[in-house]
C-alpha cells in the first residue's frame, strides 16, 4: 500500500512540475498576428508619448497642447497593459518607434507654432486611422484571448482620440482620412502606426 501511495505522490509531483512548464510553453507561442500587434501597439505608444510631449512644448493651438497631454497620458497607461501582456506571453517588444515613426518625430521636432500644429494633427489623424484598423484586425483575427481583450480595450481609446482629432482638423481646415468600420489589414500587417507609411505621412513643408 505504501508503494502505491509513493507512486501516487510521485505522479502528483510530476504533474505539478509539468503543468507550469506546459503553460509556459503555450504562453510562449502566440500567433504571428498577436505578436506583431503587441509590438506594433507598443511602438504606437512610444510614438504617441513622444509626440504628445512635443505637442505640449511646440504647439501653438490650445487644443493641440490639450490633446498632446491626453495622448501621452492615455498611451502611457495603455502601454503598461501592453508590456504586462507581452511579458506573460514571452513576446519581446521593440525599444524604439519604427524608423518611419522616428522620421516623423524628427520632422515635428524641427517645427513650431501653427506649422507644427498642422503637421502634428495630420500625422495623428493618419496614425490613428492605421492603429484603429490594426486593432480591429486583432479583434477579428487574433487567437490569444489576452491580446484580443487588450485590443478591445484599446479600440475605444483610439476612437476617442480620432474623434477629437477630426474636430480639431475641421477647425484648422485639415483633410480628414476616414476610419472604416471594418479592418482592411491582414494578419501580420499590423505594423503601420502613426506616421508609418506612404502618403499618410505628413510633409511639414506642405503643411
Amino acid at each position: 500500500m505504501s508503494g502505491i501511495k509513493r507512486l501516487g505522490l510521485l505522479a502528483a509531483l510530476v504533474l505539478v512540475g509539468l503543468a507550469p512548464a506546459a503553460a509556459t510553453q503555450a504562453a510562449a507561442q502566440p500567433s504571428q498576428q498577436d505578436t506583431q500587434y503587441l509590438q506594433a501597439l507598443h511602438q504606437v505608444n512610444l510614438f504617441e508619448i513622444t509626440t504628445g510631449e512635443l505637442a505640449q512644448q511646440k504647439g501653438q493651438n490650445a487644443d493641440v497642447k490639450r490633446l498632446g497631454e491626453m495622448f501621452k497620458t492615455d498611451h502611457t497607461q495603455l502601454d503598461q497593459t501592453v508590456q504586462s501582456t507581452a511579458q506573460q506571453l514571452n513576446v519581446t517588444l521593440p525599444n524604439e518607434p519604427t524608423a518611419d515613426q522616428q522620421q516623423v518625430i524628427d520632422r515635428l521636432d524641427g517645427l513650431n507654432g501653427a506649422e507644427f500644429d498642422r503637421a502634428w494633427v495630420t500625422a495623428q489623424l493618419a496614425g490613428h486611422v492605421q492603429a484603429i484598423q490594426a486593432t480591429q484586425t486583432e479583434i477579428s483575427q487574433g487567437s490569444e484571448q489576452s491580446v484580443i481583450q487588450l485590443a478591445q480595450e484599446a479600440l475605444p481609446v483610439l476612437q476617442a482620440h480620432y474623434d477629437e482629432l477630426v474636430a480639431l482638423a475641421q477647425q484648422l481646415g485639415i483633410p480628414v482620412p476616414q476610419a472604416t468600420g471594418t479592418a482592411t489589414a491582414t494578419p501580420g500587417a499590423t505594423t503601420p502606426a502613426p506616421g508609418g507609411t506612404g502618403t499618410e505621412t505628413p510633409d511639414p513643408n506642405n503643411s
